[in-house]
């Protein structure tokens, strides 16, 4: 699949893709945390990621000024992005369902093959704002085909039309109806739960993970891809990264207004929480490039200090959205891989 990057890269070209990265700056390993990959001077852009960045930097100076952009727009540029994708695997059993939310039922999309054992809630990233069951619908079978797990995507509350903390309710609502009905998603009433997303998703993920620690909820994992933990970031990677690698600071400032969050509020930012002792073993991965990489590894900080199984990845040479892009970036699939074997343990 390496091969077809620069062709795939040039389908970029075409679309108005306007959305942001966010990358995390640290030169150094946590204490406390097992951690891969991170060296202490700057790599160069992995080579398999630079035509995609060219082709996003072409494309958005391109596009009208944020300002003038709709979040319309940039809805349709994220899931043209995600389309890059492919389709993903088959498997046995893909549907739409609905859930309970915060104030009515919302979508949940269930993936799962014959014999999966144990569910993985799974949040997608966006900045609170675009990106849907779509957008990271490839991923998803493929994390369900890799864990052997019951996958259930939550589509949950956006912003502006529903902002801070909307989606936080929604979600949580969602994974509170699917822990009390186990046995609807393939297991009986032991069977174990992970939560996980990307970006945005990953803030949930996190923030479901105090949430159930407090109300002794049990997660097996959380899996937190370059999660957003801090939403008032003033980090060295913010500053760094955060123009010309995909996600940029512009485009997170524009989220934040729409998203309308409260810095202070630990929905928001969970790494403000006044303990993390007792949440669910992390999983913590971050992008050399993107903004919000300081912040990740800042959690996955915490994390351990507060005796939390922690490992952190941080993935040399690759921007904000590899994750979602492992049929175009090997390192993307490298990083599936690592979540959905994660799970799979976790879930055992």
């Amino acid at each position: 699949m390496c091969s077809c990057v620069e062709d795939e890269a040039d389908r970029a070209l075409d679309v108005s893709l306007a959305i942001t990265g966010v990358t995390l700056g640290c030169n150094r390993v946590p204490d406390g945390v097992l951690n891969r990959g991170l060296r202490s001077v700057s790599m160069p852009l992995d080579p398999q990621i630079v035509p995609l960045v060219d082709a996003v930097n072409a494309a958005a100076a391109e596009a009208p000024p944020m300002s003038e952009q709709t979040v319309e727009m940039r809805r349709a540029s994220y899931l043209a992005l995600s389309a890059l994708a492919g389709s993903g695997p088959e498997l046995d059993h893909v549907s739409n369902e609905r859930v309970p939310g915060r104030d009515g039922d919302i979508g949940v999309r269930v993936y799962r093959n014959e014999g999966a054992e144990g569910i993985f809630v799974f949040y997608h990233g966006g900045g609170y704002t675009i990106g849907d069951l779509n957008s990271h619908d490839e991923v998803c079978r493929q994390l369900a085909l890799e864990s052997g797990a019951t996958v259930v995507a939550v589509d949950y509350a956006l912003a502006p039309e529903q902002p801070f903390p909307a989606g936080i309710e929604d979600s949580w609502a969602a994974l509170q109806h699917i822990a009390a009905n186990r046995f609807h998603y393939g297991g009986g009433d032991d069977v174990k739960l992970v939560v996980g997303g990307d970006s945005a998703g990953g803030n949930i993920s996190a923030v479901m993970a105090l949430m159930a620690r407090d109300v002794g909820l049990e997660l097996a994992a959380q899996l937190l891809v370059y999660p957003a933990v801090r939403s008032d970031d003033d980090s060295p990677s913010m500053a760094e990264n955060g123009e010309g690698y995909v996600l940029t600071r512009e485009t997170m400032d524009w989220f934040h207004a729409q998203y309308q969050p409260d810095h202070d509020d630990v929905r928001a930012s969970p790494i403000r929480a006044r303990s993390h002792e007792g949440v669910a073993p992390a999983l913590v991965i971050t992008a050399e490039f993107d903004p919000l990489r300081d912040q990740g590894i800042e959690y996955a900080t915490v994390l351990a200090a507060a005796g939390v199984p922690t490992v952190h990845t941080n993935y040399e040479g690759m921007v904000h959205v590899f994750f979602q892009l492992g049929p175009l970036v090997a390192k993307g699939r490298v990083a599936v891989t690592q979540v959905a074997e994660t799970a799979k343990r976790a879930l055992a």
